[in-house]
């Protein structure tokens, strides 16, 4: 990489260069916080009888804390209210912008994030991911109108000004396109993987979609993922502009004279060794700059030399073009872009080579203001004075004032008044600042607590040895050991000293600390499973899976060794055996052959599969990579008795 500039960006904070002594004092604050949540929790909480009542108590008490966590904004028309998603409480708050006080709340559907209004201003619309509906509201009363479908996951929404809404659908990869008068869905456009952020052009001609997770291609080749235009007058995709490298796109903006667009992504660097933290090898925070300005897209770093700019994740433009702002959810802080300046970069003939030159944000970035912790989504008043932060983890909205570029007001949501051992855990886990130079935390990987879609050359032992898929994180809990060779017998195990020494680079979680971080992997959620009936009723084709997947002998009647049969391996609550195995599918490149079984659970969420990525459908994990029937017996069903295992598995 590039590193002969040295870095000119001046920041609002006294931070050193390096930003060790910004970690501490961040590490400091966390511990404080835990420590005085603990105190006043043993205030509150009654005497326990024994250990174990103590321990019912508090997980009882750690189920019914719910904190309001502000994941999406957006400004009235008329500039007089702010309205902010609630996903934790499920609610959506509308705010006084001049009194700088919550003016009401209205209920939503579970696990809220996206959030869109008319240009009238007097309709609200939440994506209910969760629900898998969208929320009409009324924003004048803040009272639910209607409630209308979406895909699976529905993420971003997007108003075209002329009665349809976009929605964009995370887990069923295409984009709803919603008729507002009958509220049906009229079409579905087939998007990229993950498909999950919108945004309008000013004339509502055009919406972009971004996508967290990548593009399923060639095992370990560069990834790969777009933003989709949809042409909103025909209502079909007209362009897919490429971003090569990246992976993780998130919140997209675009230019009131639609001529320029900007979109926070990762640009992960897992096809080598995770051993070059400390040269910046690890995560690339960037934008992609795209539109007429530019002729094309470019992708401009946003990290400056040991001074990351973690998790780039909200984006807004100034209504004169002047200035750009984007939002850190891992290092806390929002970086201000002077335009004129990024577009000359980004025109530049060395723009191609910037990618990676951690001296080039020094030429556009002229800011970074600290606010509280995770920031999401932000929003710019109509006259570019004011830009208004979800920081979703401190439960408050910072209010930052773009002409002295300082935070100078916040707004509190009504979180509870002491801190789980759970949020505390959250809050480390959506951190950077724990590894080298505040690069990445535990959600770059894991994105919003899932997974990546990527593999990884994780430990330093050589290159391309012990290539790993990102498994999902939901509802783990109970399903030791961990790591892909079942090596880690515990959580603290995985999340210790592992993660001190092979990713972060830098001292990791200790102590209470990490106890913390394991109650909070330990309590994160299983999704709803899409594919299977709310009365748990199976179609004939998942009950013919079914009758496959608990088969003990062959079509021809011969058994099936014990080892081969589905249901021995993936058996119990989390279709897991928690044992070790040869399935065949060691590669040359693996230490050893014996692979930790997997859960199943929600397994369809999850693509690539095998452990190490290779497969990138359930049909290539019994064609293409099963030839000996090692794992499991398929090489006698025929395609369709294939397509119902498959059926049958989507379902667990």
């Amino acid at each position: 990489m590039e590193m002969g500039m040295q870095r000119q960006t001046w920041r609002t904070h006294s931070c050193v260069p390096r930003r060790q002594s910004c970690r501490r004092l961040a590490l400091q604050n966390e511990d404080t916080s835990r420590k005085v949540s603990t105190r006043h929790a043993r205030v509150r909480a009654p005497r326990c009888a024994s250990i174990l009542a103590c321990l019912v108590f508090a997980a009882m008490a750690a189920a019914q804390t719910r904190y309001p966590s502000p994941d999406d904004l957006v400004i009235s028309p008329d500039g007089t209210r702010l309205y902010a998603v609630l996903s934790g409480t499920g609610e959506v708050v509308a705010i006084d912008t001049a009194k700088r006080a919550i003016a009401g709340r209205v209920p939503v559907g579970k696990v809220p994030r996206g959030i869109a209004i008319t240009p009238d201003g007097a309709r609200l619309y939440v994506t209910n991911s969760w629900a898998d509906t969208i929320s009409e509201i009324d924003a004048a009363t803040m009272q639910p109108l209607r409630t209308l479908p979406a895909g699976f996951e529905p993420t971003g929404i997007a108003f075209d000004g002329r009665g349809t809404l976009y929605v964009a659908n995370r887990l069923s990869d295409d984009v709803a396109v919603v008729d507002l008068a009958s509220g049906a869905i009229t079409r579905r456009l087939i998007s990229a993987h993950g498909a999950s952020y919108a945004a309008a052009s000013a004339d509502g001609s055009r919406i972009y979609v971004t996508h967290i997770y990548p593009m399923l291609g060639q095992f370990r080749t560069p990834t790969r993922s777009e933003i989709t235009e949809i042409d909103t007058r025909s209502q079909i995709v007209t362009n897919r502009i490429s971003l090569p490298d990246a992976a993780g796109v998130f919140h997209v903006a675009l230019s009131r004279d639609g001529r320029l667009g900007l979109a926070a992504l990762l640009r992960p660097r897992n096809l080598v060794p995770l051993a070059h933290v400390e040269h910046g090898w690890a995560f690339g925070d960037s934008l992609a700059v795209f539109g007429e300005d530019i002729g094309g897209v470019v992708q401009l770093p946003l990290d400056a030399i040991e001074d990351y700019f973690s998790l780039p994740f909200g984006v807004a433009i100034a209504p004169d073009k002047k200035r750009a702002y984007v939002s850190a959810s891992g290092s806390n802080e929002v970086a201000v872009l002077d335009l004129a300046r990024l577009v000359a970069a980004a025109r530049s003939p060395s723009a191609a080579r910037m990618a990676n030159d951690l001296s080039a944000a020094s030429r556009y970035v002229i800011a970074r203001i600290p606010v509280g912790r995770n920031p999401r989504n932000i929003a710019l008043s109509s006259d570019g004075a004011t830009l208004w932060v979800a920081n979703r983890l401190d439960d408050s909205i910072s209010i930052i004032d773009t002409a002295r570029m300082a935070v100078t007001g916040s707004i509190a949501l009504g979180a509870p008044a002491t801190l789980t051992a759970e949020r505390r855990g959250e809050r480390l886990f959506y951190s950077s600042a724990v590894a080298f130079g505040n690069s990445f935390g535990c959600a770059n990987c894991h994105l919003d607590s899932t997974f990546d879609g990527l593999n990884w050359d994780l430990e330093p032992d050589g290159f391309g040895i012990d290539i790993v898929d990102n498994r999902a994180l939901e509802d783990i809990a109970d399903t030791s050991p961990f790591k892909w060779n079942g090596q880690n017998p515990d959580l603290q195990t995985e999340c210790g000293p592992r993660t001190e020494r092979y990713f972060f680079r830098s001292q990791g979680f200790r102590g209470d600390d990490l106890e913390d971080l394991v109650s909070y992997i330990k309590a994160i959620p299983l999704r709803p499973n899409r594919y299977r009936a709310p009365d748990g009723e199976l179609t004939p084709a998942q009950e013919r899976g079914k009758a496959i997947f608990l088969r003990t002998n062959r079509k021809d009647g011969t058994p099936i060794p014990e080892g081969s049969q589905c249901f021995v391996c993936h058996s119990g609550k989390y279709y897991t055996n928690q044992l070790v195995a040869d399935v065949g599918t060691g590669k040359p490149t693996d230490r050893s052959p014996l692979i930790d079984t997997p859960e199943l659970t929600n397994v369809v969420n999850s693509a690539p599969y095998l452990h190490d990525g290779s497969a990138h459908t359930f049909e290539e994990i019994w064609t293409i990579f099963n030839p000996k029937d090692q794992h499991g017996v398929t090489n006698d069903l025929a395609k369709d008795e294939l397509n119902d295992l498959i059926e049958y598995l989507k379902t667990l």
